[in-house]
């Protein structure tokens, strides 16, 4: 089996001392087509991994401007067929490493059992469950993981030391620490625990940290950047997106903002 490509990305920004950017996008918001375009668009931008969510109707973790973007993109038609159909169309033309974010319900729905060959035949490089801890899917993870897709878990602020050192066992490629307590969105400044939790971490495992939720500003980025491996933005672009929606721009618009990301990030 060939090294993942996120084992890669994170091996190259080390050696070239450089942290990586993680963008994330709605599937299907406001077309596959137009994901599809934005992905390229990221890449040339200088993102490193890209993070693909799956539209879903409940999504628990997700904050108002998600929602409104799985709205529209199920609306649209999205599926999570659809998506593998739409990462093997980006495989085609590129090797950035591609992380799926989903519930648990439309891997569910799809088939547990033939998801991991379908989403490694597709090019997926990852899988983040956003509502299922590992206790719970312990037996689907190993196969994920067997498939040579990278399951990488979620830590949270509020994680004891024997949690993170659980989930940093099971994890691979690298973990997505939670800054903040709540959904995804746009958030003015920064938690004030923020360094005190990674440090926590950075304590516990030895795995790239990437760190998400609420960072929304390239200053933001670049103060996250200071501490963790990679930065994940998310609400940020999408609201972008859908402030461009009809407009013929909307790609570029949502490049610029990851070019200023990924000059902040350095």
């Amino acid at each position: 089996m060939s090294e993942n490509r996120i084992d890669r990305a994170f091996a190259r920004l080390k050696a070239q001392g450089r942290k990586g950017l993680i963008p994330f996008l709605a599937a299907g918001d406001p077309s596959l087509e137009v994901t599809e375009a934005l992905v390229h668009e990221f890449e040339a931008r200088g993102a490193d991994v890209v993070e693909i969510g799956v539209p879903f109707s409940d999504p628990l973790a997700d904050g108002v401007v998600n929602q409104r973007a799985y709205q529209r993109a199920l609306a649209a038609g999205a599926s999570l067929g659809r998506i593998l159909g739409l990462v093997a169309s980006i495989r085609k033309h590129s090797e950035i490493p591609l992380v799926l974010m989903s519930y648990v319900n439309p891997i569910h729905r799809f088939g547990l059992e033939r998801f991991p060959a379908a989403a490694r035949e597709a090019g997926v490089d990852g899988l983040i469950l956003s509502d299922c801890p590992p206790e719970e899917i312990d037996g689907f993870l190993d196969v994920l993981g067997s498939a040579g897709v990278h399951p990488v878990l979620l830590v949270a602020p509020t994680s004891p030391a024997r949690r993170i050192t659980l989930i940093s066992a099971r994890s691979r490629g690298y973990i997505y620490y939670v800054s903040l307590r709540g959904v995804t969105g746009p958030r003015d400044q920064l938690p004030p625990d923020l360094t005190d939790g990674i440090r926590r971490i950075r304590a516990l495992t030895e795995r790239p940290l990437a760190v998400g939720f609420g960072i929304s500003t390239p200053t933001q980025a670049a103060a996250v950047a200071e501490l963790a491996d990679a930065v994940v933005v998310g609400s940020a672009i999408v609201a972008r997106v859908e402030a461009s929606l009809g407009r013929p721009d909307l790609v570029t618009q949502a490049g610029d903002f990851v070019a200023d990301l990924r000059t902040a990030v350095g």
